[in-house]
């Protein structure tokens, strides 16, 4: 395994487990009956941040695996990230 290789996986699972952490954060907070009455549309940006991180962390283990970089795009779910990627890429 290359050091870039091994690095995309590294920060894949890093990512994971940010989305755990944003997970439990939310979990906490919509246990408060009061709190999501009064924000439930904000609420709704952690669900967001999931996703894209989800789908940022799938991408680096595509690429991890070998990959080519343009399929790997192709499989991002999220259309607003896939087509900052395929900007990125030129």
């Amino acid at each position: 395994m290359t050091r870039q290789v091994a690095l995309c996986a590294a920060l894949a699972q890093e990512m994971r487990v940010t989305r755990g952490l944003v997970e439990e954060l939310a979990a906490t907070l919509v246990a408060d009956e009061r709190f999501v009455m009064d924000y439930l549309d904000q609420l709704q940006a952690f669900d967001l941040i999931v996703q894209h991180v989800d789908e940022s962390a799938t991408l680096l283990d595509r690429v991890a695996t070998g990959q080519d970089l343009d399929s790997a795009v192709d499989d991002v779910r999220l259309a607003v990230v896939q087509q900052r990627l395929r900007l990125a890429l030129g």
